[in-house]
């Protein structure tokens, strides 16, 4: 016969847990016995036989460590638990939640860089520097030169095949 005693909400201060705890759940052995915490946050199983059995305690917005219950045969009374996690021996059942649960993703704040190395970002880039970059460029190159460049291409037909075949020999 076991009748266990473990405060939720008392020790759960630095969590800011709500003083109700009507959302907290705890199951004994995955689902073999259930209850809900009462407002002082204690909960209590009735005749449970002796052996090894784990509690879980499941409450919305927090995660809390599993605990391993040793109920003694022999010593009528005598509990021992201990975490599951960190395998630590406790000397009262009281249960602190090891983390507050985050459900969403937290949205990054604005960033200028974000911006820029995102792919859009980047073609912009790179498009405004060849605004200004390509006339600068082109500022360089002898107006005799180009005249006779362009006179070359319109003067010999382009073809794509002509272009592969150019680039493999």
């Amino acid at each position: 016969m076991l009748l266990c005693v473990i405060a939720i909400g008392a020790s759960a201060k630095g969590f800011g847990l709500p003083a109700k705890t009507s959302n907290t759940k705890v199951i004994l052995n995955g689902g073999q016995r259930v209850t809900f915490a009462r407002p002082d946050g204690y909960f209590a199983f009735h005749n449970v036989p002796a052996g090894t059995h784990l509690i879980e305690v499941s409450s919305v917005g927090y995660f809390f460590s599993p605990v391993r219950v040793d109920i003694s045969a022999r010593n009528p009374g005598y509990i021992q638990a201990a975490l599951t996690e960190t395998r630590r021996v406790l000397n009262e059942l009281v249960l602190e939640p090891l983390k507050e649960e985050q459900y969403y993703e937290i949205r990054e704040p604005f960033s200028i860089m974000s911006l820029l190395k995102s792919p859009m970002g980047l073609m912009v880039g790179f498009m405004v520097i060849m605004v200004f970059v390509m006339p600068k460029m082109m500022e360089n190159i002898d107006p005799e030169e180009m005249r006779q460049a362009q006179e070359q291409m319109r003067n010999s037909p382009v073809s794509f095949s002509g272009l592969l075949a150019r680039a493999q020999s």
